[in-house]
């Protein structure tokens, strides 16, 4: 399995991040019912006591710790924090609002803390970059009642015997529908409402092999409705994030320095590890394994002591030192861009200092850290950041997580410091622990792993700023995502598929390549190519929306891999139409043979990728000086990449162009987005 889902790190949880994980256990606070769940938990779970800086009614809602019932491990337990829609929704009776919607959020690590989710995505209240706390008027609570679970356990306020942390996901699946049976007994009407199971990264993991033990079980505690995942962990490593890493280009050719030389490079290799698949609609046969090449980490090593020691010559320079003193300098761009020739034959040293025609031993078809590589060290304004060490480049490139966001370091925001605080930790019922944003996952007795037990086969590696692509290739596909496809369509729950086009890390590509490799509804991948556009309430235009067969693929325009936080209302009209409403925009209809497409398809964005924004944002914490290139250097970027796009064999045409506005005024609510995670 593909060993990610999004994870924000703070620079102060770095040490938490790698800190061995240990026994802990719910706390009893006062008035805790004896015997088993029941509604009567309810006043228990209700938190009453005033949250500190929340300064406006967050309605009614609850939390607190419930047990997963695994045998030997009574401190094994799931964090939730749920919340109402209107008053009475979430407590009433088992025999009540059989037809209305619940929804659960889940991120994912593995070792992610949902409520990391519900303060900077989608929750009712959002730390900014002050720490304060500020109410989010895009709340997913406004549309149903909705609960946010740290999960699987022993993650974020989970608890978990020393022991008692899952294996595997299958047993993940099965703790968590124990806690779901557990849930419905505290809120009955739960168990016969329509569930919207949703979730972002390696939630994308999580939400199948959840959906795969509802119907393994004989009597299931909830109704299943539809499953959600944004830019998801459903897939190998290389699919989801190698794969795609030509059309991550194509969107943003400014990780590249508009460089067609360059191009030419990446879309060779990404011939010659068999990853330019061709997509069509309806697909024509399965596709083939993809199996890479390993690269040579020694000769990678040694290389990127070499280029380390070149940039540190370079950017010693009198007249590059001086722009770097001033963000704001008008030579300072001129002269990153100018490409001295110098930097251009050693820039090239890594593309072409190998037998043309080969996959390059020095990355093998670890393509997504290469093209990170390339940027980091050879491209404006990423090549311009430097390491925690003072280390130009190299190993602090672009914000895998969103593109056009080079800001760095990042504003100091966290939501440890709300969540530790004991006022909070009280109020939520919450276990006497530390909350740490993530963990690495200990999965227990888990096979294929060497060294520690905590995952990674040493503490170096865990430690590794590469570790959260080095780590990608050890897990082992989902191989059973056809037969889940197969069963959720048998048992009409829907499936929603979502991504982020400014998203590095689990790139749009990916998710379309599974979804064309996948059987449902008795039918291969869509029969129509994704190119119906939406817009947001505000009548902005949001991305692409396409619908066949009870599945939903969206795009989303402006947004990177945690989507409710760059683009809240583009995320919260879609909660409402596209997964808790039935919006048919983009919906193929098929009338004696005849195929329409509702709300119409536009050739314009029917090609293989959304075109990015001119502008990347750069500079320190939230004040961001914006880094355009030349208009000469696009324009013959656009001539080179319409050629080809037009040549026989080639990979094809963007989906659209033009600039896109980023909304930011979330974007910097976590710090150091540290690379020594996996991502949600």
């Amino acid at each position: 399995m593909f060993t990610v889902v999004w994870t924000f790190v703070a620079v102060g949880a770095l040490s938490s991040v790698n800190a061995q994980v240990s026994n802990s256990f719910p706390h009893d606070y006062p008035g805790k019912p004896s015997g088993d769940y029941s509604p009567q938990w309810q006043n228990y779970f209700q938190v009453t006591d005033k949250l500190p800086n929340v300064t406006w009614d967050l309605g009614r809602n609850w939390a607190g710790n419930i047990a997963v019932n695994r045998p030997g491990h009574p401190n094994d337990t799931l964090f939730f924090w749920a919340f109402e829609k209107e008053n009475g929704s979430l407590t009433a009776a088992a025999n009540e609002r059989g037809g209305e919607p619940w929804g659960i959020w889940l991120n994912g690590g593995p070792g992610e803390s949902s409520l990391v989710g519900l303060m900077s995505e989608n929750g009712p209240l959002q730390v900014t970059n002050t720490f304060s706390i500020v109410q989010n008027n895009f709340s997913w609570n406004n549309l149903a009642d909705y609960v946010w679970i740290d999960q699987p356990v022993g993650t974020g306020y989970s608890t978990a015997d020393t022991s008692g942390y899952i294996a595997d996901e299958d047993q993940m699946g099965e703790d968590f529908m124990a806690f779901l049976t557990n849930l419905v007994k505290v809120f009955p009407s739960l168990a016969i409402r329509p569930l919207y199971l949703t979730g972002e990264s390696y939630a994308g993991t999580y939400i199948p092999y959840i959906t795969k033990t509802y119907f393994s079980t004989s009597n299931p505690p909830v109704k299943l409705a539809k499953i959600a995942i944004g830019d998801g962990a459903i897939a190998s490593g290389n699919v989801l994030q190698d794969l795609p890493v030509l059309s991550v280009i194509e969107t943003y050719p400014q990780l590249i320095s508009y460089d067609p030389n360059v191009y030419n490079y990446f879309k060779e290799q990404t011939h010659l590890c068999g990853y330019d698949l061709n997509l069509t609609y309806p697909q024509n046969g399965i596709f083939p394994s993809l199996k890479g090449v390993d690269p040579s980490y020694q000769q990678r090593s040694n290389d990127f002591r070499a280029r380390n020691s070149f940039n540190q010559k370079f950017l010693k320079s009198s007249a590059l030192k001086l722009a770097a003193q001033d963000p704001s300098h008008a030579v300072k761009r001129d002269l990153m861009l100018r490409n001295p020739q110098d930097l251009r034959d050693f820039a090239k040293r890594d593309l072409s200092g190998r037998a043309n025609g080969t996959i390059d031993p020095f990355y093998g078809c670890a393509l997504l850290s290469e093209v990170i590589d390339y940027a980091s060290n050879f491209s404006f304004p990423w090549n311009t950041r430097t390491d925690i060490h003072g280390t130009a480049g190299a190993f602090d490139g672009p914000n895998v997580y969103d593109i056009p966001d080079a800001l760095h370091p990042e504003a100091p925001a966290h939501p440890g410091v709300f969540l530790n605080d004991n006022a909070t930790r009280a109020a939520l019922h919450a276990p006497i622990k530390e909350w740490q944003t993530a963990i690495f996952y200990p999965f227990n007795n888990r096979t294929g792993y060497q060294g520690n037990v905590f995952g990674d086969p040493s503490p170096e590696w865990a430690n590794s700023t590469l570790s959260v692509l080095m780590r990608l290739t050890a897990y082992r596909p989902m191989v059973f995502l056809s037969e889940l496809a197969s069963n959720v369509s048998e048992h009409n729950v829907a499936v929603v598929l979502y991504s982020g086009n400014d998203d590095l890390l689990v790139p749009h590509r990916g998710t379309e390549v599974i979804i064309q490799n996948t059987t449902f509804g008795g039918i291969q991948g869509f029969v129509r190519k994704p190119s119906t556009p939406w817009s947001d309430d505000a009548g902005n235009f949001a991305g692409i929306v396409h619908q066949e067969r009870n599945w939903t693929y969206v795009l989303f325009q402006g947004a990177g891999h945690q989507v409710p936080m760059y683009a809240p209302n583009a995320a919260f009209k879609f909660l409402r139409d596209f997964v808790l409403g039935s919006d048919p925009t983009g919906l193929v209809t098929n009338s004696s043979g005849t195929i329409t497409v509702i709300g119409s398809e536009n050739s314009t964005l029917a090609g293989d990728y959304l075109r990015g924004g001119a502008e990347i944002f750069y500079g320190s914490g939230t004040t961001a000086s914006t880094a355009t290139y030349p208009a000469a250097t696009v324009e013959a970027w656009n001539s080179f990449i319409a050629t080809t796009a037009a040549a026989p064999g080639s990979k094809g045409k963007p989906s659209g162009a033009g600039k896109i506005t980023v909304q930011r005024d979330m974007m910097f609510l976590i710090i150091g987005l540290i690379w020594g995670m996996s991502f949600l």
